[in-house]
């Protein structure tokens, strides 16, 4: 389950932190496991965050693809009374593992901002953060336009959403690459 997956690989660990002077029980201190690694290292784990976006999209996908016969597909053409708790569950799953995604991707960013001193290579994590809510946005927008209600209304808006979600792929893709190439021009 991508939920699973996502909130393991994305999960903060907690460390016991020093019991203070005023015999205060002790405080776990978050500790972010990429904190003293390569740049490397930082941009291979961008790249496996939008791997798990990818599934995570495949996921969405699959809430729109009849053959699947899951999700929005299923919950719309299962006719009253529909089945909203498994579609529910789905979404949600898909949600948490795209938030975790966003929170480690955000992390990353600060830690190349800050600790890294490398602007340039932040300013690509931002971008690619900023084309995934795009992303995310405009495929949901389509799944909206799909349900009955609205099927058929606006052949030309849908057509003009699905060209903005093909386009903002490209971007994405452009940034992982310059990502990748700018990180090795850093080390």
């Amino acid at each position: 389950m991508i939920i699973t997956e996502a909130a393991t690989e994305s999960a903060v660990p907690a460390v016991p932190g020093d019991v203070e002077a005023t015999g205060a029980p002790e405080r776990e201190q978050l500790v972010w496991p990429w904190k003293d690694a390569a740049i490397r290292a930082l941009v291979q784990r961008i790249h496996q965050l939008q791997a798990e976006r990818a599934q995570a999209f495949r996921r969405l996908d699959d809430l729109r693809i009849p053959a699947c016969r899951r999700g929005h597909r299923q919950y719309l053409s299962s006719g009253p009374p529909y089945d909203f708790p498994r579609y529910r569950s789905t979404v949600h799953e898909v949600t948490q593992a795209f938030a975790a995604a966003s929170r480690e991707v955000l992390a990353v960013e600060a830690e190349l901002a800050g600790p890294r001193a490398q602007p340039l290579l932040a300013s690509h994590v931002r971008r690619l953060q900023q084309l995934e809510e795009t992303r995310l946005a405009t495929v949901a927008l389509l799944q909206l336009m799909g349900t009955p209600e609205l099927t058929g209304q606006d052949n030309l808006q849908m057509h003009r959403l699905k060209m903005k979600v093909i386009k903002t792929m490209e971007a994405i893709s452009d940034v992982l690459q310059d990502l990748r190439f700018d990180a090795e021009s850093a080390e």
